[in-house]
């Protein structure tokens, strides 16, 4: 009992800690979501209040304007966030996704007339607010941490992510079970549900310092040297607090805007191809479609609807302790080994998901037993889910934090959120139609589009881990000298792989402090 008061006083006063425990809740917020909308979706209450049937397109259109909410609230909650401070533009974007959750909540509640409307607007302005988390957060947690492991500390803040999908399905399912599918409150529950998040976020944010980086930028030297202090100590935190003054003389004229990142020629143009591609690619490898869609796509393989339920929470709970494996490799093999080898596992299984979704969708014409592909399929299916979590989750919203300076960092991770948002709003609108019209065809389309993430990750994309960010910035000054994009072909191809340990100028500055080595 004493160990664990010591351990909770330590974290009481340990401020590295408090952000990582903030961040990775935060991020755990879009993976309820998800989790959330899999089995409302299914809800013959929710259809009916809605107005839509269950294989109309405008199931998808309610999932897919989320996504579009989330790329306008990554603009404008990091315009805020450099302007106001990270702190009040955090408690902001918080409160905005707690609004547009109570909005989801009332729709059709006391009056069934413009149910949809108001659905679709609860949609777009929780949207607009968890794009401003996933854009604001992770530039504030780089902007306090202090670790040797970025990508480690990225995976574990992604493996909370889908800790909030599996709690939401499983609350889902829960409540369906109890109420059944017909209850309204099947569907409102898990949705108001969700205020935990947002709501217990906002209660903490008070103890949490303000980025010291931001207040140096803002003139607030007095301020930003206690900030420092009350986050490292006396001793560290003035170390600290030449290292952010050097800094902050060097890049304090260096400003970067929207438009030079989308200029052609200018330096930051290069990373930014990059971070769009790498984000495009991830939502076209069908994970973010398996996430929402999870019980159509057991049905698709032959299951029953409550045994596809069950398969689907079951195949979320393997997805979350796979995710284990992301956080003890993203750093020890490297980011393109991990994306290129997911893809390709990812389009070996897509091809025999359509297989095995062929030969249960035509069981009664081929005079075969529907349990065996429908057995063989759902193995198939853990696996690929396994191979993005391992492979794609966490890299792809990992890299832009390496390969931008300072002073692009922010819009860097804007863009990324915003890209994630237009891709994840074109996959989920077209998905439901895909299922319906295309059937287990669908599967082929994934597979295609794996095989051009994976080709296109082999030849272009630097290895950013286990370098300084002077070094990774490097890369694409080489890489304009040398006249091509194509790794292989720039330094020797030196960067297609991890550097040795103990190389020189290795990074030392990673994006979080992980809590266990913070608490003794």
């Amino acid at each position: 009992m004493s160990i664990l008061r010591t351990r909770l006083e330590s974290f009481y006063d340990d401020k590295k800690a408090q952000v990582v425990l903030f961040s990775s809740t935060a991020i755990a917020l879009y993976g309820y979501d998800q989790g959330m909308m899999s089995m409302i979706n299914t809800n013959f209450n929710y259809l009916d209040t809605m107005g839509i049937g269950k294989e109309s397109p405008v199931v998808g259109i309610v999932v897919s304007v989320y996504y579009l909410g989330c790329a306008f609230g990554a603009v404008f909650f990091s315009w805020f966030a450099d302007r106001r401070g990270r702190k009040k533009s955090m408690f902001l974007c918080l409160a905005t996704a707690s609004f547009g959750n109570l909005i989801m909540f009332l729709a059709g509640l006391k009056y069934p007339h413009g149910a949809l409307v108001v659905m679709l607007l609860g949609r777009i302005i929780m949207g607009f607010g968890v794009g401003g988390v996933d854009s604001v957060i992770p530039i504030y947690s780089s902007e306090l941490a202090n670790d040797e492991a970025r990508g480690k500390a990225m995976a574990q803040e992604f493996q909370s992510n889908i800790f909030g999908l599996v709690m939401a399905f499983g609350i889902n399912l829960g409540v369906t079970r109890a109420l059944g599918k017909r209850n309204q409150w099947a569907w409102r529950l898990p949705v108001i549900i969700m205020q935990i998040y947002p709501v217990l976020l906002i209660a903490f944010i008070k103890r949490l310092p303000e980025s010291p980086r931001w207040l140096v930028y803002h003139n607030r030297k007095k301020d930003a040297r206690q900030a420092l202090e009350n986050i490292y100590g006396y001793e560290e935190g003035k170390a600290k607090w030449d290292e952010l003054l050097e800094s902050h003389e060097k890049e304090k004229d260096a400003h970067v805007g929207y438009r030079n990142m989308f200029t052609p020629g200018h330096p930051q143009f290069h990373p930014t191809i990059v971070t769009i591609v790498g984000q495009i690619n991830q939502a076209l490898t069908g994970y973010g479609a398996v996430s929402v869609y999870g019980p159509q796509i057991f049905e698709l393989l032959g299951f029953a609807l409550r045994k596809a339920e069950y398969l689907t929470l079951a195949n979320y709970i393997s997805y979350f302790f796979l995710m284990t494996f992301a956080w003890l490799l993203i750093d020890a093999v490297g980011r393109r080994k991990l994306l290129i080898g997911g893809s390709i596992v990812l389009t070996a299984c897509f091809l025999l998901l359509g297989l095995f979704g062929g030969l249960a969708f035509n069981s009664s014409t081929l005079r075969i037993p529907i349990l065996a592909p429908a057995i063989s399929g759902t193995v198939v299916l853990f696996v690929a889910t396994g191979a993005f979590g391992i492979g794609w989750l966490a890299t792809v919203w990992l890299i832009p934090t390496e390969i931008y300076p300072t002073t692009a960092r922010a819009q860097g991770t804007a863009i990324s959120v915003i890209i994630w948002g237009l891709a994840n709003f074109t996959v989920t609108l077209l998905t439901p139609i895909m299922f319906n019209n295309l059937k287990y065809w669908i599967f082929l389309v994934f597979a295609a589009t794996n095989a051009v993430a994976g080709l296109w990750t082999y030849v272009y994309l630097p290895e950013s881990g286990g370098r300084s960010f002077e070094e990774n910035q490097g890369f694409f000054d080489d890489a304009k000298e040398a006249g091509t994009w194509r790794v292989k072909r720039i330094k020797g191809g030196m960067f297609t792989k991890l550097p040795y340990r103990g190389e020189p100028n290795a990074e030392t500055t990673p994006l979080l402090q992980r809590v266990e080595d913070q608490l003794p």
